[in-house]
This record gives C-alpha cells, structure tokens and sequence, in this order.
C-alpha cells in the first residue's frame, strides 16, 4: 500500500516506527500537502461569495494551482521512500576488498543523488505554495484568513524539512559540482521561503487583530 493511501492513524505509526521509510522527507512532503490543502479551502470558502466577488477570478487560478501541488507533495511521499531504500541498502555493501570498496563507493554516489532529488522537488514544490499564500492572504475571506496562517506554517515546516534531508544527503556525496548546482537550486528558495511565510502570517496576526 501507497504511504499516501494509508489512515492518517496508520501512517504515523510507521512513521514512529524504526522502519527505513517513511522518515524527514515523507514528513515534509506531507505536512506540505496539509499546508497547501488549507490554503485550497480558504480558496473554497472564498470563490461564489459575493463580498469577495472581485477575487474570484484570481482566487479560482490559485485554487486550480494549489490542487496540483497537495497532489505532486503527497505523491513525494511514496517517490521520498522509493528513492531512499536503495541507499539503505548500499549503506549494507560489503567493503571488504579494495574492489568491493570500489563498488559500494559508487553505489553510494549514485544513490544519495537519488535520494537527494525527492527532497530537492519538495523544497521547490513547498517554495511555489507558500507564494500562492502570498497571493491570497490579500485576496480572501477573512472569515478563513486564520487558515492561511496555518497553511503558511506547514509549508514553512515543509521547505525548511525538505532542506535537511537534502543537506543530509550532500553532505556525503563526492560530486562537488552536483552538490554546488544543488544548492544553488534550493537554498535562495528557501531563505526567500521562510521570509515569506513570515511576512504573510504577520498580515494573518495583523488581520485578526483589527
């Protein structure tokens, strides 16, 4: 069974679990899914209503954008645990011989690239939703605007999750050019992220207390 389609009870039961996955990036990946549902609902509750009428067109493009990406974040969930196992067992390679060091040197090289690539789409992924909350905390119900500031707070959690386990992984590759290009992709995304998340759940406390 698909991590996705397990009960919220079951999941995070092997997510306490000492099992290899699901772990940091199946975590993010989901409490970005959540973020990002919480932002389709205030968009939900916004659209039809007619003291927010002007919104409606604008709101509806970020509605349309945010049901893509809960479904690409849950969906990292699965691809997050299928890229990490065979890390985990090229961690297990013997490395008794000079070619067998060989050998598991390059497995590993090639695996931690692999299980670097999951967190890496999240980190993207949860960068784009949290502006798509940029873009509705000003164009929303107020009735739901408390939303948006918890939506923002996962994605925050999320890009800032994703970002350790891709550390992680560069952390042990050998390819110094992969890992310069890896964090030239992700590390302005996510500083620019957590500004901000932080900006929009200012507007959110500022709005709430008027």
């Amino acid at each position: 069974m698909k991590l996705a389609d397990k009960s919220c009870t079951d999941f995070i039961e092997v997510l306490a679990s000492k099992a290899a996955t699901p772990g940091g990036g199946g975590g993010s990946a989901i409490t970005g899914a959540i973020g990002m549902a919480l932002g389709g609902m205030v968009c939900n509750l916004t659209i039809g209503k007619k003291k927010y009428a002007q919104y409606d067109e604008k709101v509806k493009g970020i509605l349309k954008r945010s049901n893509e990406l809960q479904a690409e974040l849950l969906k990292m969930m699965d691809a997050d645990a299928e890229c990490f196992l065979p890390l985990s067992k090229a961690y297990g390679m013997p490395k008794d011989t000079e070619e067998q060091k060989k050998i598991k040197e390059e497995t590993l090289e090639k695996c931690l690239k692999q299980a670097c690539s999951v967190p890496v789409s999240i980190v993207k992924q949860a960068y784009e939703a949290i502006k798509l909350h940029e873009a509705l905390v000003d164009n929303c119900s107020k009735l739901a605007i408390s939303d948006v500031g918890v939506g923002v707070q996962c994605l925050r959690a999320a890009i800032i999750g994703a970002q350790l386990n891709v550390i992680i992984n560069i952390n042990s590759i050998k390819d110094q050019e992969y890992v310069k290009k890896v964090k030239a992709e992700t590390e302005p995304l996510v500083e620019e992220g957590i500004k901000i998340a932080d900006k929009v759940y200012e507007k959110v406390v500022s709005a709430l207390s008027k």
